[in-house]
This record gives structure tokens, C-alpha cells and sequence, in this order.
């Protein structure tokens, strides 16, 4: 990206990542057009719309997964497209076909109509660690050339299955057709999001993070029948990261601080108890993960 009078794309703007990534944007004094299924809904953009400067260099346009075509529109004469929308129905009864083939289809949509543009210089993917390291035999070192195993995870199928099949087909696709269309295309891997949040319901990577307070029973993404009391911890390193430049602004335990603290400012915590946790974020349409 390069100028401050640039337009960018941001798929996904009401969402824990998607508002964060937005009002950055704004800082820098981008021109954002934001995606939402429904932008009338002012209990799902009304915090978008406060954020400052959002009033002369933020709109916002109606978009959908499934909807072909449906992103044309806010993508045309924009030279950069964050894509963050997906799918999370970790309950679905029907994952092929309300959480699977969206997340496919939705980033070959975007795709074709960052192609079409002719104006997008960059397509930003965020994606997950679901599509590197899921698999039965860890690796001691995982890189770019990784992808999770998803005969295992479907044949496992642990909690949240559906999201890591559907991420890591949704990213093989996009970097295929970036290839084939001479796209300059990235993606983000972020682990379990964790942190202040400016959306007014509950971020789900939230539900299951401070699911002590919230009452709400952490899912589980372990799939051993038994540990060996005797095997090494695992550690897990950043130098990669820190040899590379990057420097960590945030403790874990600052990340967690910051997350309690919003949600005590929007009076999301404490909850008395477990109804009452799943009554206030299914009122907020917000996934509740399975006990």
C-alpha cells in the first residue's frame, strides 16, 4: 500500500479483527470501505461507524459469502483487499454446505473481483494455524510449505473441524489462483485471537479464552487418548520472528488483562452462570462453542 488517499477493502469489518483492522487503517488515513452482510444493522456497525475519522473516510457496503458477485462492487477502483470473513459454525448440521463451501467460494469470489479491478495491488488473507499444524505425528519445525491433514481432521474430527477443512481449501485455492491470475496475494496464520476488542458482543476466540469467567466450557482441539507423563514440554520459538524485525508490544498476560477489561466495560462480565453466558451471546448472534 502506499498513500494515505489510497481505498482499501475490508471483508468482515464488524468482527473482532476486521474493527481492530479498520480503525488502524483509518489512522493512516486509508479510505475504508468495510463489507458486512448487513449494514442497517446498527447493533453490528454501530461501533465501526464511532470509530474516528469514520465519518469522512469509512463506508460501509452490503456483501455475503454466498452471494456470487456480492463483492464487485466495494472491491472495484480499491488498490488493497483485507480479506477476514469466514464462516465459524461450530455447531452446523450441515458444515459442507454452510461452513465449507462459503469459505471456498467466497475467497475465489473475491479473488475474481480483485482480478477484475484491475486496480488491487495486494489481497491480504487472514487464515489460520487450523491450516498448518493440525495433523496425528507433530513436525519438530513447521514453515510456509505446511498444511494440516485434512483426512486426519476429518476423520477425527475434533471440535471446530469444519473451520480448519474449510480454511485450508480456502487458502490452497486463493494461492492457486493467485498464481494463475499473477495476484499479489499473502495470508496471515493467527492462532486463538486474544485481546481488547472494540465489536459491543463477545469475540467467540473469547468465549473460549476467558472461559473461566464466562462459565462457558472451553471446547476441546486435543485429540490424545493419554500423555506421557515422561515426553518433553513443547517450546515453542520466535526467534524467526525477532531476528526478522518484529517486536512484541503486548505480554500474554497484558493481552488477557485487556480482553477481561473490555468486557467488564461493556458489561459482559461477570455472568452468574452458564445460561445466562449462552442466552446474551446467541442474543448478540454469537457462536457458542459446544461443552
Amino acid at each position: 500500500m502506499g498513500t494515505e488517499t489510497e481505498t482499501v477493502c475490508v471483508t468482515g469489518a464488524s468482527g473482532f479483527i476486521g474493527s481492530w483492522l479498520i480503525m488502524r487503517l483509518l489512522e493512516k488515513g486509508y479510505a475504508v470501505r468495510a463489507t458486512v452482510r448487513d449494514p442497517d444493522n446498527m447493533k453490528k456497525v454501530k461501533h465501526l461507524l464511532e470509530l474516528p475519522k469514520a465519518s469522512t473516510h469509512l463506508t460501509l457496503w452490503k456483501a455475503d459469502l454466498s452471494v456470487e458477485g456480492s463483492y464487485d462492487e466495494a472491491i472495484q477502483g480499491c488498490t488493497g483487499v483485507f480479506h477476514v470473513a469466514t464462516p465459524m459454525d461450530f455447531e452446523s448440521k450441515d458444515p459442507e454446505n454452510e461452513v465449507i463451501k462459503p469459505t471456498i467460494n467466497g475467497v475465489l469470489d473475491i479473488m475474481r473481483a480483485c482480478a477484475k479491478s484491475k486496480t488491487v495491488r495486494k489481497i491480504i488473507f487472514t487464515s489460520s494455524a487450523g491450516t498448518v499444524d493440525v495433523e496425528e505425528k507433530r513436525k519438530p519445525v513447521y514453515d510456509e510449505s505446511c498444511w494440516s491433514d485434512l483426512d486426519f481432521v476429518q476423520g477425527v474430527k475434533m471440535t471446530g473441524w469444519m473451520y480448519f477443512v474449510s480454511k485450508t481449501l480456502a487458502e490452497q485455492a486463493a494461492w492457486k489462483f493467485a498464481e494463475e491470475n499473477n495476484l499479489d496475494f499473502i495470508s496471515i496464520i493467527p492462532t486463538l485471537v486474544v485481546g481488547p476488542f472494540i465489536m459491543q458482543s463477545m469475540p467467540p476466540s473469547l468465549l473460549t479464552a476467558l472461559s473461566l469467567i464466562t462459565g462457558i466450557a472451553s471446547p476441546t482441539l486435543f485429540w490424545f487418548k493419554d500423555i506421557d507423563e515422561n515426553l518433553a514440554c513443547v517450546a515453542f520459538s520466535s526467534k524467526k520472528l525477532t531476528d526478522l524485525g518484529f517486536e512484541f508490544k503486548y505480554s500474554l498476560e497484558d493481552m488477557f488483562a485487556g480482553a477481561v477489561e473490555t468486557c467488564r466495560e461493556k458489561g459482559l462480565i461477570p455472568l452468574s452462570h452458564k445460561k445466562q453466558a449462552v442466552e446474551e451471546c446467541k442474543e448478540n448472534e454469537v457462536l457458542v462453542p459446544a461443552s
